[in-house]
């Protein structure tokens, strides 16, 4: 293996979004061997490299699921918007179905309701923190609001129009998924359109291009890396793209059954620094040869 892409939330991260003692000295000794380590993650540039600096890590970085690619300098090697047409298609059906949503760009993040964005994140971070007090779900919620750079915006069709705006993804939500379902179907055979999620409640649409597996290809072609000299680790459907283009696809042990069996290889979860397991596996594999 040369190169180690890694997804972020539900991956490197654990559940206190962190990244551990254990899984920074895993990416350290990766590349004393040689190994290249990116980050492939849903989040914004800025939002994925908080983590990392604060673990005092400084990786390339594949953002927005694919659509724009960052070396360790923080220089944009290349970036897949979406079509504006597409966007319009997304808003009018996210809106008819009545379901929050948010658009990511090279300006930052926009929604049209900072109360509306508070109580989606409160109700999904309620169901993944049950035994935490609403107050406290509500700080973590206006963290997220910061950390994305979420601004308020009255006309989405407006901004859409603005010369100056490009847009990388969109993001929808829902607690039901007889309300994700409708929009996944109305939108699914559209051909320049990629729908993947990062979690249950969710939606994620990218330009087709604009996906882990493309982007990460993309990446190791500037590195002369061929993808079968590739490991890449993940946990959610966002990642499948690069778990399966890979040369070794691993699934997080909190990943879907569903993931795993496209994986080659299963390790411990994130709460048990999965990711340093199997790095530490795939090193093993590469002594024995």
């Amino acid at each position: 293996m040369k190169l180690l892409a890694t997804d972020l939330d539900g991956t490197l991260l654990n559940e206190n979004h962190e990244i551990s003692a254990e899984n920074v000295q895993a990416i350290k000794k990766a590349e004393k061997h040689g190994i290249q380590v990116v980050v492939a993650t849903g989040r914004t540039y800025h939002a994925a490299k908080k983590p990392l600096e604060a673990a005092g890590l400084n990786l390339p970085i594949i953002c927005l699921n694919g659509a724009k690619i960052y070396n360790n300098a923080g220089q944009l090697l290349k970036s897949t918007p979406l079509e504006e047409q597409d966007c319009k298609r997304i808003q009018a059906i996210c809106e008819k179905e009545g379901l929050y949503f948010e658009v990511f760009t090279n300006q930052g993040g926009f929604t049209k309701s900072r109360e509306g964005f508070l109580q989606v994140m409160i109700d999904i971070m309620m169901s993944f923190h049950p035994t935490t007090s609403r107050e406290e779900i509500r700080e973590m919620a206006l963290q997220r609001f910061q950390d994305e750079e979420i601004k308020i915006t009255p006309d989405m069709n407006e901004l859409f129009e603005r010369e100056d705006i490009i847009v990388y993804k969109i993001l929808a939500f829902s607690m039901k998924n007889e309300n994700l379902n409708p929009i996944y179907l109305q939108l699914k055979d559209k051909e320049d359109l990629a729908i993947t999620s990062s979690g249950f409640s969710n939606l994620e649409f990218n330009h087709k291009d604009a996906q882990k597996g493309p982007a990460l290809e993309h990446f190791a072609k500037t590195l002369n890396i061929a993808m079968k000299d590739v490991m890449a680790i993940g946990d959610s459907y966002n990642d499948v793209s690069m778990l399966t283009m890979a040369g070794r696809g691993v699934a997080m042990g909190n990943a879907d059954n569903e993931i795993k069996q496209l994986c080659n290889f299963t390790t411990k979860t994130n709460r048990e620094h999965g990711f340093a397991h199997a790095v530490e596996e795939m090193l093993d594999e590469l002594k024995v040869k």
